[in-house]
This record gives C-alpha cells, structure tokens and sequence, in this order.
C-alpha cells in the first residue's frame, strides 16, 4: 500500500489530459497541413481541436469549413456544436441546425440555444415563440422544461410564468421547478404561494443548501431575518464548513431576488448536473455555456465549467474559469484551490503554494485547508501540522478529515504516536471509511503492530472500495509484509489491473514475483516503473534491483 494523500486530495476533476496553452494551440493551428486549406481539411482540424477541447479554434475551423462546404448539413451542425461549446451564443444561435437533413438531437439543443440567445438579447416573445407551446423534446426536454416559466415570465405570460413544470419520472425537473416557481410567485407578489413552495423544498431532516439558501433569502426580504438566521443555523449544525451558508448568516442586508436572466440561468444548471453524472459532458457544458450567457456572475457555473474543460485537457480555459468568482464570493475558496491545484497538476509547485499561500492570509479556512492539502502534497508536513492543528483547535467541532489529515502529515513525518493518535481519532469518528481503515490498518502491519486486527480493516476497506487500485495494492502489500507471498502476487496483480499506470503498485508486484520465484517478471516489473514518472524514492529503489536483485527474504512485519 501507499501511504499516499487519500484525504483533501486534489479535487478528482483534476484528471485531465495535458495542458494545451493558447500558444501551443496558436502553434498547432499554424502547423495544420496544407489539405486543410479545403473544406475537408478543416473540417478535419476543427473535429482535431474540439476532440482535444481547444473549442475557440475548432469554431474559426468548422466555420472556415462550413462556409467552403456551401452550409453542408454535416459540417453546419459540427460548427454550431463547436461554437457553443466555446460559449459563442450568438454564433451558435445563428448556425443552429435545421431542415430535414440535420440530426433530430442536433435540432434540438439549436432551439434551446436560439431561446437562450433571444431571451438574453433582450427579446422575449421570439424567445417565447422558438420554445413552443409543446417544449423541445428528448434529449432536452427537463431543460426545456425548467427554462419555459422563466421565458413566460419574461414574455409578459403572467399565468404561464407561475405554472409549475412537471415531466414524469423526472424527479429533478419536478424539484427544481418548484423552486422555480417559488422564485416567480415572489416576483408576481403572490407571497403566501411563494412561501408554501419554500417550505415544501425545505421540509425533511435535511434539505439541500439550495432550497434553505432560496427560503432564507426570501425570508429576509420579507423582513423575517430571523426566522432567516434559524434556518441557517439549523443547516449548519448539519454542515458547519459550508461556505454559502457562513456567508449568508454573517451578511447585513437581504439579498435581491433573482431577476428573470438569473432565474433562466439556474433553471439550467440541474439539467447540467444531470448530465453530466450521466457522463454526457459535452450536453452538460452546452447547458453551461448557456446558463452563463444568461447570468456571467454564475459562480457554481464557472466551476462546473472549469472542471470540464479541465477534464478535457484545456487547463487554460479552466483557470479562466475559475478565476471568475471574485474575493468576496462564497465561491472564491473554492475556486482558489482548483486554481492552486490546475498548477499543481501541471507541476508548477512554487507557483501553487504561492496561490494557496495568499488565499490563506485571508484568514479564510477553505484557503488555509487548501494549502494544508498543497503543502502535504509538497512533503512539507510540519507546516502542514501547524496549519491543521489550528483548523481543528478553532472549530466547536472538527470534522473527521481534518484529523485524518493531520494524522498522514504526522506519519509522513516520522511521528507516529502523534499519527496514531489521529488516525484512531478519525476512525471513531467513521469507523466505516475506506480510506482511514486502509491508511490505518496498513501503517500496523507495516509496523508489525495489531496485525490480525489490521488486515481485517484493510479487507475491509478493499470490500468497500473494490474498484480502488490503492487500496486493492494495501491489501496486497499486506499480505507480502506478512510473508504470504503466493496470495500478495494475487491481489497485487488485481491492483496493477485496476491502476496500471501507478509507479507504486507495479514496484510492489515486481518485489512479490522475485519472492515466489518469478525474477523475469520481477525484472520486468521494475523496468515499467521506470517508465511511470515515479518519483525519485521509486525510482531509485527499482534501479536498485534491477542491478542487484530484491536480495534475502525481506523482514516481515513484527520481526
């Protein structure tokens, strides 16, 4: 096992490709062939470009295709796909697909954005007219759905504004567009309406931030801030970190209630969530791209949007996303820390740390855990301690995390008494966490402590996280560390299925087959991780073997 960073590790979006800067993308561009002078050629380049999330320039391609092809269908609806996944609105309006020969989906998401376009131009009844009376169907109906009360409303459709819109088996459509309609019985001043949608969306033991956030704003509108506070209260004793419900408890004035555009453009953003949990992520930025044209100051957008794009290989468009939140957001920790860890991918470690260490002299705590996490990511954990000690002495009620992470930083150290000590703390506190039974379980065996009471918490945390490789290698390596070699190479080769590209784990299957006699493939092994970027501890503990062999039987643990 690794005794790696499985807490308040680098957000999980941060699994994109590499980064493609403007210049790198200017470079490629400049270099296209000469065949790309046809339609065909730049059809092919501006495919390229989107396939590799450079949007901007496969737009100025497909668009210098789609003009050489004479509007061919195939190529007119590739342009507009990549025009809106640049966030070009108006382009995209303007090239929406139609006619008989263009994709019934494709004609679709055309409509949805020609109505987004309208109502953001400031023209509502065309708005109004390009959404139908029946909608847009499949595969966009519930955005459809959600954005109709918004058009309706802005239309001048008083009636059809508070009409709540339901689609069957939609479970989110049928949420949100409460919420919605909550939001238009309050502009329409039909407050009592207004509030008996409030408190369906709130009521349960524990209601979405969203809904308690739309309640409490219209609470304080109606000059009810106290009623507002308790609700906010109530939520945070159920979540003390969340950073929009600080910020709304400290504020002093009510907040506006959102205009039609705002309304429009959060109308849009479950649809996004929704598809793009779905793993259809270029739907989820399309909705976006056009919940954003609606409403720029959109934060929880601009995240969203910057995970994808970060995903899909475009580190710059990512960072200019999450650089839009400002400093005075609920938003801008957050954002912050995607910031500082897109450099950290990138291995731009100083500057990271630099990111992190100014969103942390703002005394704000997301910022101060965020370059925690950088600086335990750097090796530099006694700082890291220090940074978390705080965290933890300061709150009424520390989350298990923030034990488990001063616990791998004091372990990482060399202070294990201080390291058990959290560890054992976070376990009490979440006896059934994968990654604290794996960190924990593994550091006994290694030590040779507790081993029968260790390996159960190991296979416990692998029955819990089969999928994980690192956890699979914990189990794995245990099983070497206790001299059963036969059953490490098992699981060992399980982990390297599962995570092939990890230094680690192909290191440890290698030290396994050279114990049960299989020095070829051991050798092999060691070679491989010379390959993975390992880092230099790895590095030069397999060249080590591959010049002398693994040696004498290992100690085994207790020995």
């Amino acid at each position: 096992m690794r005794l790696a960073l499985l807490a308040f590790a680098a957000p999980l979006v941060l699994l994109g490709g590499c980064a493609t800067t403007d210049r790198a993308a200017k470079d490629e561009a400049s270099s296209v062939p000469a065949a790309a002078d046809t339609a065909y050629g730049m059809f092919l380049a501006g495919n390229a470009a989107l396939s590799e999330g450079r949007n901007s320039d496969a737009s100025k391609f497909l668009e210098v295709a789609r003009a050489q092809a004479g509007d061919d269908p195939a190529v007119s609806e590739r342009a507009f796909t990549a025009a809106l996944m640049a966030g070009e609105i108006e382009k995209a309006a303007l090239l929406a697909p139609t006619g008989p020969n263009a994709s019934e989906p494709g004609k679709r998401l055309g409509r949805l954005t020609k109505v987004v376009a309208a109502l953001s131009e400031g023209k509502p009844k065309i708005a109004k007219a390009e959404l139908g009376n029946d909608g847009i169907g499949f595969p966009h109906r519930s955005a459809a759905a959600l954005l109709g009360p918004w058009v309706a409303a802005a239309a001048g459709d008083a009636e059809g504004a508070v009409v709540r819109p339901q689609l069957r088996g939609d479970a989110g459509v049928d949420y949100f567009g409460q919420l919605g309609q909550a939001h238009l019985f309050e502009r329409a001043r039909r407050y009592d309406e207004a509030e008996t949608d409030f408190k369906a969306i709130t009521s349960g033991d524990n209601p979405s931030e969203i809904a308690v956030l739309a309640y409490g704003g219209f609470l304080e509108r109606r000059g009810r801030r106290a009623e507002a506070i308790a609700l906010y209260d109530a939520a945070l004793a159920r979540n003390p970190s969340n950073a929009a419900l600080k910020t709304a408890r400290a504020r002093k004035s009510a907040p506006p209630a959102p205009t039609i555009k705002e309304g429009a453009a959060f109308a849009l953003l479950a649809p996004a969530a929704t598809m793009i949990s779905a793993k259809q992520e270029p739907t989820g930025m399309a909705y976006l791209r056009l919940s954003l044209r609606l409403d720029p100051n959109r934060n929880d957008a601009w995240l969203m949007l910057g995970d994808l794009l970060q995903s899909r290989g475009d580190i710059e468009g990512a960072r200019a996303a999450y650089s839009r939140p400002k400093p005075n957001s609920a938003e801008f920790a957050a954002a912050q820390a995607k910031l500082a860890w897109s450099y950290q991918s990138a291995g731009e470690k100083d500057v990271a740390l630099k990111m992190a260490r100014a969103a942390a002299a703002t005394g704000d705590p997301e910022g101060r855990l965020t370059l925690s996490d950088l600086l335990r990511a750097n090796d530099q954990y006694d700082e890291a301690v220090k940074i978390l000690s705080s965290l933890i002495s300061e709150s009424t009620s520390p989350e298990w995390a923030l034990y488990f992470a001063r616990g791998q930083a004091y372990e990482r150290s060399g202070r294990w008494k201080e390291a058990e000590a959290d560890l054992v703390q976070a376990l009490k506190m979440r006896p059934d966490e994968a990654e604290i039974l794996n960190y924990l379980g593994y550091a006994w065996i290694d030590r040779g402590e507790r081993l029968q009471e260790a390996l159960g918490m190991v296979e416990k945390a692998v029955a819990a996280n089969p999928r994980s490789g690192a956890i699979v290698d914990s189990l794995g390596w245990a099983h070497y560390r206790l001299g059963d070699y036969k059953k490490a190479v098992e699981i060992l080769e399980q982990a390297v299925e599962l995570e092939a590209g990890d230094p680690e784990i192909n290191n440890h299957l290698g030290d396994a087959y050279w114990m049960v006699g299989r020095k070829d493939e051991a050798g092999f092994q060691w070679r491989r991780v010379l390959t993975l970027k390992p880092d230099d501890k790895i590095k030069a503990d397999a060249e080590a073997k591959l010049a002398k062999g693994l040696g004498p039987t290992p100690k085994l643990a207790g020995q």
